[in-house]
């Protein structure tokens, strides 16, 4: 079975984290993604990890331009099984939390929440102001998952690296996708 996903990525520090885990999602078998990337992101992407946008492209089966409102993920009609925002700026989070479409990310993610289909949003920033936890609220409520990276300690990963690929994997497990990116909680009691 084939799964595609849309993957967005604003332009919040955080590139290392977004091309991490667009390099794991790619690894995985039957996991098509297309990718968004704002403007901004591909300046913040050139300066964190000096990688152009093309060159992310390039880890995804298609790509689409942030200001083409007309791409298939700006469409209720065209499937797909759910939308990652990596990373995820506050100014996108409060477009999505008010239903502002103005490019192809926000509309994206309006279209997932419309359509039923999981949006999580890999919010960066700290500290959070009421504003943002208003705006996460408001996400939450419309149906979006609202999803830090926080790295998960008892996974036994001891690189930076290692954290990112789990965190990748806990993002499928929220998109119901099957992978084999993290090790699972060992309880034996």
């Amino acid at each position: 079975m084939a799964y595609r996903i849309v993957f967005g990525v604003c332009g919040a520090s955080g590139m290392p984290l977004a091309k991490a885990v667009l390099a794991a999602f790619a690894s995985v078998p039957d996991l098509e993604c297309h990718l968004i990337i704002s403007t901004q992101a591909s300046r913040v992407l050139e300066a964190e990890c000096e990688v152009s946008a093309e060159a992310l492209g390039g880890l995804a089966a298609a790509s689409h331009e942030p200001g083409d409102l007309s791409a298939g993920p700006a469409s209720g009609s065209w499937q797909h099984n759910g939308m990652v925002i990596c990373p995820c700026t506050m100014s996108s989070l409060a477009a999505i939390a008010g239903g502002y479409g103005s490019n192809l990310i926000h509309r994206a993610a309006d279209v997932s929440l419309k359509e039923r289909r999981p949006l999580i949003l890999v919010t960066r920033e700290t500290p959070l102001s009421l504003i943002h936890i208003n705006n996460m609220q408001a996400a939450t409520q419309a149906g979006a998952c609202i999803m830090p990276f926080m790295p998960a300690f008892y996974s036994g990963e001891t690189t930076l690296a290692g954290l990112m690929r789990h965190f990748a994997g806990r993002l499928l497990d929220q998109l119901h996708i099957p992978h084999m990116l993290c090790a699972r909680w060992q309880n034996n009691q």
